[in-house]
């Protein structure tokens, strides 16, 4: 027995060694569940991909991802990493985990970025896109999928409102009681508003996002489209540095976190097929 350890301890470090560490591209519609982070009682897509993860690799594994989402959030191109425990092809990875996932939830990618890669801390910027549907009456088919309002939006008006948004600020006035960011000042590099018939496309980029910023951007600027407020207004609301100055926090249906990005060289996916699927 004495004679076995060695060789066990030599099996231990060498196994360290070969740990690889995993970056995966993951899409999800949040409807089913109580947001990205992992919780006590289960039911968030954290805990629905680490139980996947750890049937394949028959090894539990825990996930660091790119950023969190709420409750009915969904995520277009959500980027973890780990540390491996055994060796696979990116492809099993991403097929071999599948296999497990429930249908609303998908790995789309697999990479190898290297030892030193962090999925939150080495991301050089965050996107996410909200779809709006104006009409009269509520969604049917595409429910849990867009936002809704049924009052008509001026378009002008509130892209005549985002440069007032735009540039490094303290986004206190947007940001959630709950919010755990060390810091309320984010820098807000571009809002693009486009429309597609029905379908507004709100496009959000930013060095990072405090909880419930972009559906607490959202709520002023549709109070902006709907003319309730003037688009200087939202000069007031930064300025406030106060939840209670902006506009209540729209639904979460039609928020999409399209993903982070990073330097060049690490050469990860960007986009995911589903990309494609947004009007």
């Amino acid at each position: 027995m004495q004679g076995a350890r060695p060789g066990r301890a030599l099996f231990l470090f060498r196994e360290r060694i070969l740990s690889t560490r995993v970056a995966l591209g993951v899409s999800y519609r949040g409807q089913a569940y109580k947001g990205w982070q992992s919780q006590p009682g289960g039911g968030t897509v954290q805990d629905a991909l680490e139980k996947a993860l750890g049937q394949f690799a028959a090894q539990p594994i825990r996930t660091i991802c790119a950023g969190r989402t709420d409750t009915g959030v969904h995520g277009l191109n959500q980027v973890v990493h780990f540390d491996a425990p055994v060796e696979r092809e990116p492809f099993s990875w991403v097929r071999g985990t599948n296999r497990y996932l429930p249908p609303d939830i998908a790995i789309q990618w697999c990479a190898f970025p290297g030892a030193q890669f962090h999925a939150r801390n080495h991301a050089r910027g965050r996107r996410y896109a909200y779809l709006l549907l104006e009409s009269a009456v509520r969604p049917a088919i595409e429910t849990g999928s867009v936002g809704w309002i049924f009052r008509p939006l001026d378009g002008e008006a509130m892209r005549a409102a985002v440069p007032h948004l735009l540039g490094e600020h303290d986004f206190s006035s947007f940001r959630s009681s709950e919010c755990q960011a060390a810091s309320p000042v984010k820098q807000l590099r571009r809002i693009e508003i486009t429309k597609r018939g029905a379908y507004w496309r709100f496009e959000f980029d930013a060095s990072a996002f405090l909880h419930h910023m972009v559906r607490n951007l959202m709520g002023c600027l549709i109070a902006v489209g709907t003319g309730s407020r003037h688009p200087d207004w939202l000069i007031e609301v930064l300025a406030a540095r106060n939840r209670d100055a902006a506009a209540p926090t729209f639904a979460p249906d039609g928020l999409y976190f399209v993903g982070p990005y990073y330097d060049a060289e690490l050469n990860l996916p960007e986009r995911t097929a589903a990309m494609d699927w947004l009007p």
